[in-house]
C-alpha cells in the first residue's frame, strides 16, 4: 500500500495515517471513559462563526504608536516585568487627564 502525505503550502509533507491506523485510534480513544465524544450541542458551540476569534473587545480602544525611548529608561521600564506597557499607559494617563485638583 502506498503512502499518503498531505502537502503544506511552504511544501512540507505530512505522513498520513491509513485508514486502519485511524480506526485504531479512533477505537483507542472511544474506549477510554475519560475521553468522550462532544455531544450535537457542544460542537453547535464551537463552530466557527459562533465563536469570535482573536482578542476580545476594549471598553477603551487602544492605538498602536511608535515612541523612542532612551535605552536605558526602555530597560528599566521592562524589567519592572510583564505589564510594562500598561503602567506606561496609566503613567501617561495620570499626568497629561488627570484633573487639577482646587
Amino acid at each position: 500500500m502506498s503512502e499518503t502525505y498531505l502537502t503544506t503550502r511552504n511544501g512540507r509533507k505530512i505522513l498520513l495515517n491509513t485508514l486502519e491506523e485511524d480506526a485504531a485510534i479512533t477505537n483507542a480513544a472511544l474506549s477510554d471513559a475519560d475521553a468522550r465524544p462532544f455531544t450535537e450541542e457542544e460542537w453547535a458551540a464551537v463552530k466557527p462563526g459562533l465563536r469570535r476569534v482573536g482578542r476580545p473587545s476594549a471598553e477603551v480602544r487602544k492605538v498602536s504608536t511608535t515612541i523612542r525611548f532612551d535605552a536605558d529608561v526602555l530597560e528599566a521600564l521592562k524589567a519592572t516585568g510583564p505589564g510594562w506597557q500598561t503602567r506606561v499607559n496609566d503613567a501617561m494617563r495620570a499626568l497629561f487627564l488627570q484633573s487639577p485638583e482646587a
